[in-house]
């Protein structure tokens, strides 16, 4: 029971870490809750709900460079419950098989978008500036996609933050940390109105949970303030490491184990 609690504590401790800095946190929690028995779906609801509180006190540590940009937040924070209510209920709907499947392909797609953001965003907007409807017709795709994001991360929790920064990159945000920033805030939204769900469905293991909960809850928040003193290089490199190794982890996991 000892070591249970300790395992637990550690992998929520490092979720909350990597959830904070980079996102992928979920590598470490959902196969942690998996390894002490709890069954896939209920394990993909606690992760969600555990993982809500490094979120929350990640975005709270970021909580200066969120006011520097408020009026786009209500846009985040009302898309983010749209999609993470939908995400949730279609968890409940799908298999088990069907899902995790899925998860290396959306994975290496968050991956490549991630590294090749910045690039994609520069020809968007050399775009815009040729095509008078170009720059509208962006603005409304990249809102379906982070409703997308959204639906995503209600529906399985693992990557998430790494899409998010995949999105704010295609989005035209290139401040590390706003960017964090805003992912965090997006993540909370997405797992609140989630985990909302999940408790009607009583889906949700509760003393594994609140483990996890705790050492997410102390991880995140002090990755939050670790990572605004990294330059910004550096903090972007581990992203792409993190999203790398996620993604590979994945794809053994599911075709080649």
């Amino acid at each position: 029971m000892a070591f249970e609690v300790i395992f637990l504590f550690m992998a929520g401790f490092l979720g909350g870490v990597i959830n904070s800095i980079a996102g992928g946190g979920s590598f470490i929690t959902f196969p942690a809750l998996l390894f002490v028995g709890v069954p896939p779906v209920s394990a993909n609801a606690t992760n969600t709900f555990a993982s809500l509180s490094g979120y929350l006190s990640g975005a709270f540590a970021f909580k200066k460079e969120l006011l520097a940009h408020k009026k786009e937040l209500p846009r985040f924070i009302i898309i983010s419950f749209i999609g993470g209510i939908t995400g949730a209920w279609l968890l409940l709907q799908t298999s088990d098989s069907l899902f995790r499947e899925a998860i290396p392909w959306l994975l290496l797609f968050a991956t490549v978008l991630f590294i090749f953001g910045e690039q994609l965003n520069r020809w968007l907007k050399s775009l815009s500036s040729q095509h008078k409807y170009a720059s509208s017709i962006g603005a409304f795709l990249t809102l379906v996609f982070l409703l997308g994001v959204c639906i995503y991360g209600g529906f399985f929790n693992a990557g998430l933050g790494i899409i998010i920064l995949s999105y704010l990159a295609l989005a035209g945000y290139n401040n590390i940390n706003t960017m964090n920033g805003i992912k965090l805030l997006v993540s909370s939204c997405v797992s609140i109105i989630a985990v909302v769900l999940f408790i009607i469905e009583d889906v949700i293991v509760w003393y594994e949970g609140s483990i996890v909960l705790v050492g997410t809850l102390v991880g995140g928040y002090f990755a939050a303030h670790l990572s605004r003193k990294l330059p910004q290089f550096y903090v972007r490199a581990f992203v792409i490491f993190a999203s790398i190794g996620t993604t590979s982890y994945f794809f053994y996991d599911i075709y080649f184990s």
